[in-house]
């Protein structure tokens, strides 16, 4: 049994009375009687709350950013008219609105109860439970009942770095010949021949063709397609790090590193499969926890943003050497294998570094990290002897990161060492420029 905001109104008034009777006792015990059976009756006619049947009709999966109905289907299949109300109970990370439902329904009719959604964090989000609330009559008490009817809202990267994909993908359309300049390098396919003309590269003469003609002629070439790009994201411990800003403004502490990188995968792995390679997704940490191998080229993006909405960072350290031979176990023939990680030295020198030449001597490797902005706010503060403690403790952070890169390509790593709004940009630009000069 509930009661209501009436009842206790109704407790305020009855208080009057007590105060002017001269017989404030008997006058108490009468009014509480008065009041009691009042509650007890309207909580015994109000309707069944067990008697409504609830089916959910979603909740959608939603793009983070985006929102979202999540809707009931309720009908009366009891004998009395249930009226009061009905709350869908999300958790507050979701934003459901509004918090509950005016219900008045007669034996046998139905009704529709849509909740907003607007999630603030990507990943699987639960109903709790629904609760329905039956009011009484006389609008003093009622009957309350939760009731398991099982929704999931999974909310789905929100790819904000597509605005960057025309950009890049009209030059890819120059680097594949589709516009009238043809990229020339050792590792490209063979495109068609045309005579010579000051700037060539003379090592792009066909000198068979030249002697059965009049005139110079050189090959011109297209990148090579049909390769194989193996994007994986390090979902360890160093993952969970909040850096920049949250992009949607709702939460100031930014987002995690592992955001960070999906996005720039995200966008990698669009561009990858307009120019025609095969894209292979893994989330590792000590286990993976994600993987899209062999999807096709229009299935791709839809099965990569499944798999990476309910991604959320493993608090432990990333077993490197498990990563490494996942990836070669999977990927046989040669590969570009992105790895989305961390510069941190003392993780990379105790897992990545020892096993990094396994992967070096079969696939071609490129190491991209989100750096914090906020180390070169740090590292200009000289204003106060704290600042100056926080500066020092900021170029030790730089250096160690600028030394952690140098081993790395020391060890034939290609690294990029970006701010997060610049981190999905220049992934994609370095994957152009590997395929422009034919390096894949």
């Amino acid at each position: 049994m509930v009661l209501t905001g009436r009842a206790a109104a109704a407790g305020l008034v009855a208080v009057l009375p007590i105060a002017v009777s001269p017989r404030p006792a008997w006058v108490f015990l009468f009014c509480a009687v008065l009041l009691a059976a009042a509650v007890a009756a309207d909580a015994v006619l109000a309707g069944r709350p067990a008697g409504l049947d609830v089916r959910r009709t979603g909740p959608p999966s939603v793009r983070l950013g985006n929102s979202g109905d999540s809707v009931l289907q309720i009908r009366n299949d009891g004998s009395r008219s249930v009226r009061g109300l009905i709350r869908d109970a999300w958790p507050p990370s979701t934003q459901a609105q509004p918090r509950s439902h005016p219900l008045d329904l007669r034996p046998g009719g139905s009704a529709t109860a849509t909740t907003a959604l607007r999630p603030l964090r990507r990943g699987d989000h639960h109903s709790a439970a629904v609760t329905v609330r039956s009011i009484g009559p006389l609008g003093l008490a009622g009957r309350q009942r939760s009731v398991a009817v099982p929704g999931t809202a999974r909310v789905l990267p929100p790819f904000l770095s597509r605005k960057h994909l025309p950009s890049r993908l009209a030059r890819l359309r120059e680097i594949d010949g589709l516009l009238p300049a043809l990229v020339r390098g050792r590792g490209t396919e063979f495109d068609s021949l045309r005579e010579y003309v000051v700037g060539d590269d003379v090592r792009s003469i066909d000198w068979r063709a030249t002697a059965r003609r009049s005139d110079v002629v050189v090959r011109t070439w297209r990148p090579e397609r049909d390769r194989r790009v193996v994007i994986v994201v390090d979902s360890g411990r160093t993952s969970a790090g909040r850096v920049g800003v949250d992009p949607t403004a709702r939460d100031p502490g930014g987002w995690p590193r592992l955001d960070w990188s999906l996005d720039a995968a995200l966008l990698l792995a669009a561009l990858a499969a307009r120019a025609g390679d095969h894209v292979d997704f893994l989330a590792h940490d000590r286990v993976t926890r994600a993987a899209v191998v062999g999807a096709g080229r229009t299935e791709l993006l839809a099965e990569l943003v499944t798999a990476m909405a309910p991604l959320e960072p493993a608090l432990v350290e990333s077993d490197s050497a498990a990563m490494v031979a996942t990836v070669l176990r999977r990927v046989r023939r040669r590969a570009l294998v992105v790895l989305l990680t961390d510069l941190n030295s003392s993780a990379l020198e105790d897992g990545l570094l020892p096993v990094l030449g396994r992967l070096t001597a079969r696939h071609q490797v490129l190491l991209a990290a989100v750096s914090d902005p906020r180390i070169a706010d740090l590292a200009a503060g000289r204003s106060d002897v704290a600042q100056v403690y926080d500066a020092a403790a900021a170029e030790r952070s730089r250096n160690d990161r600028r030394d952690i890169a140098a081993r790395l390509r020391n060890s034939g790593v290609e690294v990029i060492d970006a701010v997060p709004d610049e981190l999905a940009p220049a992934l994609a630009d370095r994957y152009l420029g590997m395929k422009a000069a034919g390096r894949l």
